[in-house]
C-alpha cells in the first residue's frame, strides 16, 4: 500500500505536528499504514522526533522541512514519519537509545533512519541545511543514506539488526533481581553525590539541568541516614537555580534548562513537568529550613501554573514555547531602557534586586537574575518589589506570547496534581488543592472503558495510556487523599493499578512495559526502566504501589511492590544512567511510612504539625474524633481509638507509641 504523496499531519491532535502540516514534506504519523508503506515500496524511513516547544526542532523546521528543495529529496528517497515525542515516548526512547548506542549525543530534534521494518540504523539531532558547526549539510546526509541503502544494503540491514537487539536487550530485557537494603541505596546514592557541582549545584559542567529525580536521592539520603551533605547539596542546587535566569523573576516558573554552568541563560521553554518537580523540592525544602524563599517561589510558581498553563478542562497543558516572533527568549528578555519606561522612578530599585546580564555569547536581550546577596534581600523587601514584578508583568503581558501547547498528558498533569495537593496541604492553600482536584477529575473523567488516554487536546484523545500515566495518576490519587480524606480517591488509585496489571503487566509478574499489550506499532515493547526529564515509569509503579499498600495496609500489595522493586534495581545495576527513579522508589519501599491522626478536625492540634512536615517517604492518614467507620488499619490489623487525639508513626509494620502531644509530634517528624 501506499499513501497519498501529500503531507498528512493536518488531522493530527498534536500541536507539535499540526505545525507540521504546512511542511511541503509528506510527512506521516507513526502508525501501522506508514509503515506498511516504507515496506511496500522498500525504501527507508526518515524518522523525525520532537516537541513543541523544542528551539532546535524549530531552526531545523525552518531551514529544512520549509524548504522545497530540500523537502523534495526527502519525499523521493525515504518515508517521512514526524513524531512528537511528549505523545509517544515509548518510541521516543526506543530510537533515542539506539543513537546513544551509535555512540552520539542524544537529543532533539532526534533524526533517525530506519529499514522499512522500523529497524534504526544511523541518525543524529539537528543537522544545519548547509554544512557548518563541523556537521555535514542536511542534503548531504540525506544522499549518503540513501546511496548505502541502495549499494550496501544487506550490511546495513545486518547493522540495523544487531543495533535493535542491543536496544531490546538494554530495554526491554529481563535480569537477576537485586538484593534491597540501606548499603544498597548508599552505593547508588554517593554515585550521584560524586557528579553534583559544590559551587553552583546541579550536576557538573554544561548545560544544567535541575535533576529532579537526582535531587530527590539526595534529599531521601538525608531524611533515612541524615547525611546532611546531600540535604545542603539539594538546598544550594535550588538556591541557584531559582537566583540564575532559568527562573522567571516576573512571571513565575521555571525553564527547562541553561545553557551555562550557572543556570543564567537558559532555553527559555517552559515545561509543566519541570514545574511541578520545583513545587515538590521546594515544599520539602521549605519545611526543612523555613526559608520564605522556597515558599515564594512555589506561590509565584502556582501563580503562573493557574495563570497561563490551565486549559478549559481544568486540566494543565504541556508547555510554552522558547520562540515568539521567530527569536528564542524574546518574550522573557528586557532591556534596561524597557525596565524604567515600566517602573518610572521605581526602576532603580528593581535593578538593586535584579540586574540584567548580556553574557558572552548570547544573542538577545539581557537576561533578569539575582545574584547570591540580592536573593535573600529580595525576600526581604518582597512587599516593595511585588507592585514593580506586577507592572512588568502587565507590560509583558502586551507582547506577542509564545506559543501554548495546550494538550494535557495524562502523567505530566499526574505529577502536577501531586505537587499542587502536596503544597496547598503543607502552605494551607485550600485553592490549589481545589485546583488540583479540578485537573484530576478532567483527567479520570477523560477515559474510555475504563481506560485512560496519554493525552487530550479538546475533544481529541490518544489511546491506550502508558504505564507512565496510570502509575502517575494513582500517586496524584494517594496525595489527593491525603489532601481532602475522601475514600474516592484511594478507590481510584487502586483502579488505576488494576489497569496497570491488566494491560502492562509482564509474563511473570516481576514487572510492567511502557506500552500496553494491545499496542500494536512499537518495534520493541520496553520496560520504561529509565528517567529522562521526570522520574522513570518503574519508579513511579512502585511508588504507587508502596503509597497506596501503606494507606490501606494491604500486605499483598506491599509484597508485589517489593518484588517489582527488587528486580527493577536488578535491571538498574545494568543501565549506564537514569536510575535515579528507580533508587528513589526502592527507598520508599525499604522504608514506607505511614502517620495515622486522631484529631479534632473543627480545632485540630496535631493535623498542622503534619501538614507542615512534609515527607516524601510517608502516607498520611487523618481520623475525627469519635469516627466508627472507615478506620485505617495500624500494622497487626490494629484500628485506632478515637475517642481524643492521638497519632500512630509506624514503619513497616513496626509503630511508634502514640503520640498525643503536637511538640512531641514535631520532634519526630522534622529532621534535625
Amino acid at each position: 500500500m501506499t499513501l497519498p504523496a501529500q503531507n498528512l499531519l493536518a488531522e493530527e491532535a498534536s500541536p507539535y505536528l499540526q505545525q507540521h502540516s504546512g511542511n511541503p514534506v509528506y510527512w506521516r504519523p507513526w502508525s501501522p499504514a506508514a509503515l506498511a508503506e516504507a515496506k511496500a515500496l522498500e525504501r527507508p524511513i526518515l524518522l523525525s522526533v520532537g516537541y513543541a516547544a523544542c528551539h532546535w526542532c524549530h531552526v531545523m523546521a525552518h531551514e529544512s522541512f520549509e524548504n522545497d528543495d530540500v523537502a523534495a529529496v526527502m519525499n523521493r528517497l525515504f518515508v517521512n514519519i514526524k513524531v512528537d515525542r511528549e505523545e509517544r515516548p515509548d518510541i521516543d526512547q526506543i530510537y533515542m537509545a539506539a543513537l546513544s548506542s551509535m555512540g552520539e549525543q542524544g537529543g532533539w530534534p532526534l533524526t533517525m533512519f530506519l529499514t522499512p521494518d522500523g529497524k534504526p540504523f544511523w541518525g543524529g539531532t539537528y543537522f544545519p541545511r548547509e554544512a557548518r558547526y563541523g556537521r555535514p549539510g542536511f542534503v548531504q546526509v540525506l544522499e549518503a543514506v540513501d546511496k548505502a541503502w541502495r549499494e550496501k544494503r544487506q550490511g546495513v540491514r545486518q547493522s540495523a539488526d544487531g543495533l535493535t537487539a542491543h536496544v531490546e536487550a538494554r530495554l526491554a530485557s529481563i535480569h537477576r533481581k537485586a538484593v534491597l537494603d540501606r548499603d544498597t541505596l548508599t552505593k547508588l546514592t554517593n554515585g550521584i553525590d560524586g557528579m553534583i557541582d559544590r559551587d553552583l549545584g546541579g550536576l557538573r559542567g554544561a548545560p544544567k539541568f535541575p535533576n529532579a529525580p537526582f535531587m530527590q536521592s539526595l534529599w531521601l539520603s538525608w531524611l533515612r541516614d541524615g547525611t546532611a551533605s546531600h540535604r545542603d547539596a539539594v538546598l544550594l542546587s535550588l538556591e541557584k537555580m531559582l537566583a540564575g535566569g532559568i527562573y522567571d523573576h516576573i512571571g513565575g516558573g521555571l525553564s527547562r534548562y541553561s545553557t551555562d554552568a550557572e543556570w543564567l541563560v537558559p532555553h527559555f521553554e517552559k515545561m509543566l513537568y519541570d514545574n511541578a518537580q520545583l513545587v515538590r523540592l521546594c515544599n520539602w525544602a521549605y519545611a526543612a529550613t523555613d526559608n520564605e524563599l522556597f515558599r515564594l517561589r512555589i506561590e509565584e510558581t502556582v501563580t503562573w501554573l493557574l495563570r497561563e498553563m490551565r486549559v478549559e478542562s481544568g486540566a494543565f497543558a504541556a508547555s510554552l514555547d522558547a520562540d515568539s516572533q521567530g527569536e528564542e527568549g524574546l518574550f522573557y528578555t528586557w532591556t534596561r531602557d524597557e525596565i524604567e519606561a515600566a517602573l518610572g522612578d521605581e526602576s532603580s530599585l528593581f535593578f538593586n534586586h535584579f540586574p540584567l546580564s548580556s553574557p558572552h555569547g548570547w544573542e538577545g536581550k539581557p537576561i533578569i537574575h539575582q545574584t547570591e546577596t540580592q536573593q535573600p534581600q529580595s525576600v526581604a523587601h518582597r512587599e516593595q518589589l511585588v507592585p514593580l514584578r506586577e507592572k512588568l508583568l502587565a507590560a509583558r503581558e502586551q507582547r506577542i506570547r509564545p506559543g501554548r501547547d495546550g494538550k494535557a498528558l495524562t502523567d505530566w498533569n499526574g505529577l502536577m496534581i501531586a505537587a499542587l495537593a502536596e503544597a496547598g496541604r503543607s502552605l494551607g492553600r485550600a485553592d490549589w488543592i481545589e485546583a488540583a482536584e479540578a485537573a484530576f477529575a478532567a483527567i479520570a473523567g477523560a477515559g474510555r472503558d475504563s481506560r485512560l488516554p496519554h493525552s487530550m487536546l479538546g475533544a481529541k484523545k490518544l489511546f491506550p495510556a502508558l504505564s507512565s500515566d496510570y502509575a502517575a495518576m494513582a500517586n496524584a490519587a494517594v496525595s489527593l487523599f491525603e489532601a481532602t480524606g475522601r475514600s474516592s480517591y484511594a478507590h481510584r488509585a487502586s483502579q488505576f493499578l488494576e489497569q496497570l496489571d491488566l494491560w502492562h503487566q509482564d509474563s511473570d509478574k516481576t514487572g510492567y512495559y511502557l506500552t500496553a499489550s494491545d499496542s500494536t506499532d512499537v518495534p520493541i515493547r520496553i520496560r520504561g526502566d529509565v528517567d529522562e526529564a521526570i522520574p522513570s515509569a518503574t519508579g513511579q509503579i512502585i511508588e504507587a504501589m508502596v503509597r497506596l499498600s501503606s494507606l490501606s495496609g494491604d500486605l499483598d500489595l506491599w509484597e508485589k511492590a517489593w518484588t517489582v522493586a527488587e528486580h527493577a534495581a536488578g535491571r538498574a545495576e545494568h543501565q549506564p544512567y537514569g536510575q535515579a527513579g528507580i533508587v528513589n522508589a526502592c527507598a520508599l519501599a525499604l522504608e514506607p511510612l505511614k502517620l495515622v491522626i486522631v484529631d479534632n478536625l473543627p480545632k485540630p492540634q496535631l493535623v498542622p504539625v503534619t501538614n507542615r512536615n512534609p515527607d516524601p517517604r510517608r502516607v498520611d492518614i487523618v481520623v475525627p474524633v469519635g469516627a466508627a467507620t472507615n478506620l485505617p488499619m495500624l500494622p497487626g490489623g490494629v484500628l485506632p481509638p478515637t475517642g481524643k487525639p492521638g497519632a500512630w508513626l509506624c514503619t513497616g509494620q513496626v509503630c511508634l507509641p502514640v503520640i498525643t502531644d503536637a511538640e512531641e509530634l514535631e520532634r519526630r517528624l522534622r529532621r534535625g
